[in-house]
């Protein structure tokens, strides 16, 4: 591992007097950073297949900058040159049952409240496609799946056979592909011309009103109001509330159907309508405007706490021989341990994806085991990157003998 992930943390600062470039949602000028880190792996759930590889993985930096116009924040310092989206892209969390609960649950509620059944539906940023087939199975739905990173032998001989799916990024290209149900979830925050990329969906929809529009994303809300930095990351260079969002859309002639928060609050979802010219704001939780700038305000102050406070706790951890590991071995692992500056105090990191184990963390070069294995190392602490897998990573510890305090961020 390297001297540069330690070097990182002291670029995390507060950055206020700094102007950003115009606002990708709204194409205002009235953007500021509130928080910058150096040297920030370009991916962070594209795994390595040795040390050596994954501590010399391409790195790029982080400008947060937030919106006073519209409450967006994004990396303006991002480049999109960095972006090597492929089949080795290891998203899914889909191993998780905590999660499968989730994606039935929405599965149903799209069928049932939405009605979407019987419909052709196109699924923008697919990933391995394992939400989508659930639709079309719950719905007696056709399926289309554009993503680079699909993988279709995971798929089972069925599924492969009723969904069509394009590893390819989702562009103007692609507006042929006409669907009843245009489906994006955790996509648009890989996005950095957001606005742009709305106004292809809108384009490609053209006059047909009745085509429903549904997308999934994180919800920048709580990564402010609790200071999660690990949340922070190069792959997201875009970070909505739920007013930014709805203003994107209403912005982009669409009718938000409804907008709510769900997963403890950690994602957005939203269902809209394509009309003919650009809407009004309705529902109350579009309202935020004004609580988000005090949020980013918030975040700028605290940041830096909230990193010292982290690597702080984790190098006690290790001076007392308690030998922490952290357990989920995605992107806000990555965030946590370079922001942090964070090396040999954690020798390992847990993940249940069978894809991910016996690999490496870029530019950490942290090695990747799974629980089982967990088991020979006996830690003392294992640190959960997302709080809501508390109960689930307590079960497969109790499971495994290992007697461990277990903390989430």
């Amino acid at each position: 591992m390297t001297v540069q992930s330690r070097q990182q943390t002291d670029s995390a600062q507060s950055v206020n007097s700094i102007k950003a470039p115009c606002c990708p949602n709204c194409g205002s000028s009235s953007s500021r950073q509130i928080y910058s880190v150096d040297g920030i792996p370009a991916h962070s759930v594209l795994l390595m297949p040795d040390q050596t590889t994954a501590t010399q993985y391409p790195r790029g930096d982080m400008r947060l900058s937030f919106c006073e116009q519209c409450g967006f924040l994004s990396n303006s310092a991002f480049n999109v040159k960095l972006n090597e989206y492929n089949p080795d892209y290891e998203e899914t969390q889909h191993f998780s049952a905590r999660f499968n609960e989730f994606a039935d649950e929405l599965v149903a509620d799209l069928v049932n409240r939405f009605g979407i059944r019987n419909k052709r539906v196109l699924e923008i940023g697919c990933g391995k496609a394992e939400f989508l087939w659930r639709l079309c199975e719950a719905g007696n739905n056709e399926g289309i799946g554009v993503d680079p990173s699909v993988r279709p032998e995971r798929l089972s001989t069925e599924s492969r056979q009723k969904l069509q799916l394009i590893p390819e990024l989702y562009s103007e290209e692609h507006a042929q592909l006409q669907a009843d149900v245009i489906l994006c979830r955790h996509t648009l925050e890989h996005i950095q011309p957001t606005r742009e990329f709305l106004d292809i969906i809108r384009r490609s929809i053209g006059d047909r009103s009745n085509v429903q529009v549904c997308f999934e994303l994180p919800d920048v809300r709580i990564v402010l109001e609790e200071t999660r930095f690990w949340d922070v990351y190069y792959e997201h260079c875009s970070y909505f509330s739920a007013g930014s969002l709805a203003r994107l859309f209403r912005a982009a002639s669409f009718e938000i159907v409804d907008l709510w928060r769900d997963y403890d609050d950690q994602y957005l979802l939203l269902m809209a309508r394509p009309v003919p010219q650009p809407t009004v704001a309705s529902l109350e939780i579009e309202d935020d405007l004004s609580e988000l700038s005090a949020l980013a305000a918030a975040f700028e102050v605290n940041s830096q706490t909230q990193i010292t406070h982290w690597r702080d706790t984790i190098r006690q951890f290790h001076h007392e021989g308690r030998q922490p590991v952290l357990w989920g071995a995605g992107s806000k692992c990555v965030a946590f341990l370079t922001t942090a500056g964070l090396e040999h105090e954690v020798e390992v990191v847990v993940d249940i994806n069978p894809h991910k184990q016996g690999k490496f963390l870029p530019a950490t070069g942290h090695p990747v085991i799974s629980p089982a294995q967990l088991k020979e190392y006996a830690p003392g602490v294992v640190v959960v990157m997302n709080s809501i897998y508390l109960n689930e990573v307590q079960q497969q510890l109790d499971q495994l003998g290992i007697s461990a305090e277990l903390i989430g961020t």
